[in-house]
């Protein structure tokens, strides 16, 4: 850290520097763990947030070799600690969705939501996951219940492939007025309005959630 006065130093506080992304990581980690499918991955933000994490990290160093109050240092780390948290948090929700919804994300739109990271491990657990069926299940069955994806020659669809439970009824706030918005099991429209908390079936006002315009809790 460049010398300076105490003064200059808060004027420079990383803290009020990273306060708007850490809310933003804070709104998509809230939306990612109420939504039952796997949504877009905040690239931009996450990369913007890891600096962040770095400088705290830094400046926690640097205020403890300089020996500075002891009261200072702890508000530095307990916002490194909330973003740290925050972040892992964000990161681990996501993967335990590729984990469970592997193959079905792999088959639809939703693998382009995912990092590159998160596609190689994708990729590496569907390639675990056959090989555990075949050696374990599917190599003691007839030949035509050997499909992975499919219960037996006979199925249409890929029914051994688990899919996010959309019908799933979620918390959510509107963010700003979006007017009178039609649910698919109702006549009358609802006039959904800034800060309006609802609870309605995901898959309802899952677009809504997609650009933004409503926040899940």
């Amino acid at each position: 850290m460049a010398s300076g006065s105490e003064d200059t130093f808060w004027t420079q506080d990383p803290e009020v520097a990273a306060s708007t992304d850490v809310e933003l990581l804070k709104r998509a980690w809230r939306n990612e763990k109420a939504s039952p499918e796997i949504l877009r991955f905040e690239e931009p933000l996450v990369e913007r947030v890891r600096e962040q994490i770095e400088l705290l990290e830094q400046t926690v160093e640097e205020l403890r070799a300089e020996g500075k109050d002891e009261l200072m240092i702890s508000l530095y780390q307990m916002d490194l600690d909330r973003t740290l948290y925050l972040l892992r948090s964000y990161l681990r929700i996501r993967l335990q969705k590729i984990e469970k919804y592997t193959i079905h994300i792999s088959k639809t739109d939703l693998w382009g939501r995912l990092s590159s990271q998160e596609q190689a491990f994708a990729q590496r657990c569907i390639i675990i996951m056959k090989e555990h069926l075949e050696q374990s299940v599917l190599g003691k069955l007839p030949d035509g219940y050997k499909d992975v994806l499919k219960q037996s020659l006979a199925s249409e669809d890929d029914d051994m492939v688990p899919e996010p439970p959309l019908d799933t009824f979620v918390f959510c706030k509107s963010r700003g007025d979006l007017g009178p918005f039609q649910l698919d099991d109702s006549d009358n429209p609802i006039d959904m309005v800034a800060d309006d908390l609802w609870i309605l079936r995901y898959k309802q006002i899952k677009e809504l959630v997609h650009n933004g315009r409503i926040d899940l809790f």
